[in-house]
């Protein structure tokens, strides 16, 4: 079984699951178990079956853990309830993957506001899934396969919901090095010899310290340290941030090279998104490393401002139940 916590109730998280579900690219063998409000569910599929807009799954294929919604639910009116709805649909949805009842999980995108407006101050669904699961910390990784090639796309969070002026200090020795450790081991569920780039910090990579020292001080050092420890890998680093992703793009259109790299780890949040989404906003998928079982998400928000309208893209959610259910085969 997969199971699927659908969400914020006023967002697109059931639209694009009830899309999602119905795609014939998803594997047969996929068990879909949808934690959110029935009635919600129900009323979604009746108002896009209303529009004409096909397929969509039958609700009578896939099970439905009900926790309702007691008010009518406006789509793209968010509140403190519907924060509630999403905080308690996600730790129930956790439920199952830790009871060993379900292989993989799969998050709607949630608001953290709302969560916040509701008592819930956490910086998102990550660091919640971690406490939850009694890890320390959990990884953030961004995974993609590029339609032109079927080339994977991965990028690596050092830092992730923090404050850009909080970055510098966040990063040390040990959360580099333990970063790069986890997007290794994820690579090598798909090569044996990883080429994996690290991002600078500063404009330039610090220009030999006149824009920054972070490199020139600790990270240069770092890498050539980490790299003389790890011969079967090849690492790149610190690169200039402007020009780190260039290789990226020219693989996702044109297919990859012996010397494109099989990981990037960008060194903040927005760093390593920006590309991402530029390249591969409907593609890609939110991966969580380091909890005790798989968690995939859409690389996308909860489209508050299209709630409703029938108009969401479910092709992020698709790739997070494909990639979910590929990578629970893996462990």
């Amino acid at each position: 079984m997969i199971v699927i916590a659908s969400g914020d109730p006023a967002g697109i998280g059931v639209e694009i699951t009830l899309k999602a579900l119905a795609s014939s690219k998803l594997p047969s063998d996929i068990h879909p178990l949808v934690v959110g409000c029935k009635k919600n569910l129900e009323a979604t599929h009746k108002s896009l079956k209303e529009k004409g807009i096909a397929p969509l799954v039958n609700l009578k294929d896939i099970e439905i853990e009900d926790i309702p919604y007691e008010e009518p639910i406006k789509p793209g009116f968010s509140s403190a309830k519907t924060g509630e709805a999403s905080f308690q649909y996600l730790t129930r949805a956790t439920e199952f993957v830790i009871n060993g009842e379900a292989r993989a999980l799969v998050t709607g995108p949630i608001a953290k506001y709302t969560w916040h407006a509701a008592g819930h101050i956490y910086p998102g669904q990550t660091e919640r899934l971690a406490e939850i699961s009694k890890v320390k910390e959990a990884s953030m990784m961004f995974s993609a396969i590029s339609p032109h090639n079927n080339w994977r796309f991965n990028t690596l969070l050092a830092t992730t919901h923090i404050p850009l002026s909080k970055v510098s200090n966040a990063l040390t020795h040990e959360v580099v090095s333990s970063k790069l450790q986890i997007l290794l081991e994820f690579c090598k569920k798909y090569t044996n010899n990883p080429h994996i780039t690290v991002a600078g910090l500063n404009p330039h990579a610090g220009e030999q310290g006149e824009l920054g020292q972070e490199e020139k001080k600790w990270l240069a050092p770092l890498l050539e340290q980490w790299k003389a420890s790890h011969p079967e890998v090849e690492l790149s680093g610190p690169i200039p941030p402007d020009t780190c992703w260039l290789s990226a793009a020219k693989a996702w259109m044109k297919g990859p090279t012996t010397k494109t790299p099989n990981g990037y780890l960008a060194l903040y949040h927005d760093q390593g998104l920006i590309p991402m989404k530029i390249l591969a906003f409907e593609e890609a998928v939110n991966i969580t490393l380091g909890l005790p079982f798989i968690r995939t998400s859409p690389d996308h928000g909860t489209g508050f401002d299209i709630a409703g309208q029938g108009i969401a893209q479910e092709k992020s959610m698709l790739a997070a139940l494909i990639t979910a259910w590929e990578l629970s085969k893996k462990l």
